[in-house]
């Protein structure tokens, strides 16, 4: 499923495309084709993101969007559709195509911030408040390993920023939330603003500090199909950058948690 920072530099590159625009809509699957009707020819205003929600604007009408684990939007020059494309937004220069998406429905501003309001804050926005999620947090028995993923309390954080923020801030992913310190959430909180902007201008994760990159270690840069520089994420049994010691791995809320022993000491 795509993490957070995917989600706002989409709604960054659908608004470049069609913001100020009438663009066509249509749904070549033809599942979404009585509500694209009505959004189609309308001004698009452009497109925000909120946690691993989407939405565009159409006047007085929203598409929102969860992508969830299947789900792909595709940005190209126009041409025919091809497999199971649940909408398409498409200027003379551009196509927008989404498939397989987990929600995608038109939505008024009420209702819209009604779902918002069931998120926890997202690092990515402006707007959010970091208290609100400590407030859940410090009040769980569950670990904090699982709480960062849970878009109640945090949104926009997946598997791969909950295990990589964890690890550079050296916290034993099993703490209880209410075991956690103050100061470790901050950091936490901290720390997500400072990568996941990086996330989204660069499209893809990268966590490590100068010091541990390939060319400052002289190590091979590491080859995933996620693509990135981390710590801990997908290299289980491998060596810890920092310590050396083999990277852990275990099922926590139901994804593969990565994380080092010798290094995430601190509650």
């Amino acid at each position: 499923m795509p993490e957070g920072h995917t989600l706002h530099r989409l709604a960054l590159d659908l608004t470049d495309a069609f913001a100020g625009t009438h663009p066509r809509v249509s749904s070549p699957q033809g599942r979404f084709a009585e509500s694209a009707a009505i959004i189609d020819g309308r001004l698009c205003t452009g497109a925000q993101a909120n946690g691993k929600h989407l939405w565009l604007e159409f006047e007085d009408q929203l598409l929102h969007i969860h992508l969830g684990l299947i789900g792909k939007f595709s940005l190209a020059p126009p041409a025919p559709p091809r497999g199971e494309i649940r909408v398409r937004i498409a200027s003379p220069e551009l196509a927008a195509d989404l498939s397989g998406p987990q929600l995608c429905v038109l939505r008024t501003d009420a209702e819209l911030r009604a779902q918002l309001a069931k998120l926890g804050p997202d690092p990515l926005r402006p707007d959010a408040d970091p208290d609100l999620a400590w407030q859940r947090i410090r009040r769980s028995n569950r670990p904090i390993g699982a709480l960062l993923m849970d878009q109640s309390v945090l949104s926009g954080v997946g598997n791969v920023y909950r295990a990589e923020v964890l690890f550079r801030q050296r916290i034993r992913p099993h703490i209880e939330g209410n075991r956690l310190k103050r100061k470790s959430w901050q950091a936490i909180w901290d720390d997500l603003v400072w990568l996941m902007p990086q996330g989204v201008r660069d499209n893809r994760i990268d966590t490590v500090r100068d010091e541990h990159t390939p060319e400052a270690m002289g190590r091979p840069p590491r080859v995933d199909d996620h693509g990135g520089e981390v710590y801990v994420y997908r290299r289980s049994q491998q060596p810890c950058l920092v310590c050396g010691s083999r990277v852990r791995t275990e099922v926590l809320a139901g994804r593969n948690l990565f994380w080092c022993g010798r290094c995430q000491r601190r509650s």
